[in-house]
């Protein structure tokens, strides 16, 4: 098991901390490469300092965030039935580019709080 450290800004954060996000969308980069089942990730609000801790409890690998968008469920990965209809996976390009998703794919990473 490896403990893994990530940031967050205050609203997913807040999401994972109420039980509303259990999917957290990232980049399958060289960081998130060595995440396996049951690893822990602390994850840390980047406006208040807070700590997080969960444990992962699958993983969803994906070439692009388009199909991630289409085989996920959305609730689960940090939107509500008031943002739900606005869901698009351009939300992520904020993000991550279109050139980093086709080098390295994406990931949803579903976690269990601690």
């Amino acid at each position: 098991m490896n403990v893994h450290n990530m940031k967050l800004n205050s609203y997913p954060f807040e999401m994972i901390k109420s039980g509303q996000k259990t999917i957290e969308l990232r980049l399958f980069d060289e960081k998130r490469q060595q995440i396996r089942l049951g690893d822990k990730i602390v994850f840390t609000n980047r406006d208040t300092g807070e700590i997080l801790n969960t444990t992962v409890v699958k993983l969803h690998r994906f070439d692009t965030f388009d199909e991630l968008y289409q085989s996920l469920p959305l609730l689960k990965c940090g939107y509500t039935t008031d943002n739900l209809d606005k869901a698009t996976a351009a939300d992520m390009e904020k993000y991550y580019s279109a050139e980093k998703q086709k080098k390295y794919g994406v990931i949803g990473i579903e976690l269990c709080l601690m």
